[in-house]
């Protein structure tokens, strides 16, 4: 959840006004938290609900059934990316790859956020789910070649990279940086310019997102 957004929904609350589009965001960034944090298969929607603080038949009557809301927060997630991603387009073109870069760590602020990106890519199965990743996945390789015209082997480089820092994300390797050297030289290598940024938002080992 963004800044902007917490205080919107903070407001809200404390007004005792929160709109339908306020809570369907407060439920979807608790949503968003709680399947990065336990997956699709780990969650139930009374845990989104008690994350959100809001009633399980609240949620189904939003959401309908948990594999609609986890498309939604799938689909709220690369519509995100894609966001943070078009922001950070203007400037010289020499740096877009850094700007990107770190638009895409930028999403750590809000819980959750990168391990549902990753989460949906093992999703290609189901057929409902695997179709709106797929299409979530497509749309970013058309922003990098299309909209940020990085040539293929560019692209491929760019994705690598991205794959590369889910997998430091869900593993959790801050827990193990200064103290053992592998995780250390990924660590470095993956956040040359955010090391310390990544390490205070990234949650330890033993907590949820």
């Amino acid at each position: 959840m963004t800044p902007e957004v917490a205080d919107v929904l903070e407001s809200a609350a404390q007004s005792g006004r929160m709109s339908a589009a306020d809570r369907r965001e407060q439920i979807l960034a608790a949503a968003t938290a709680v399947f990065g944090s336990k997956t699709y298969v780990g969650t139930t929607t009374d845990e989104i609900a008690r994350a959100a603080g809001v009633s399980q038949p609240y949620v189904v009557r939003l959401f309908g059934t948990k594999q609609k809301l986890y498309i939604e927060v799938i689909r709220r997630a690369y519509d995100r990316l894609l966001d943070e991603f078009r922001r950070a387009l203007p400037g010289p073109p020499e740096g877009l790859d850094k700007r990107l870069g770190a638009a895409y760590t930028g999403l750590l602020a809000e819980r959750g956020m990168l391990p549902v990106i990753a989460g949906s890519t093992q999703m290609g199965g189901e057929p409902e789910i695997g179709q709106v990743a797929r299409d979530g996945f497509g749309a970013l390789w058309h922003f990098i070649r299309v909209e940020a015209g990085f040539p293929t082997e560019e692209t491929r480089t760019f994705f690598a990279i991205g794959m590369l820092i889910n997998a430091v994300v869900g593993l959790r390797l801050t827990d193990d940086y200064g103290t053992g050297v592998n995780a250390t030289e990924v660590l470095d290598e993956c956040f040359p310019d955010a090391i310390e940024k990544v390490r205070a938002l990234l949650p330890t080992a033993d907590e949820p997102w």
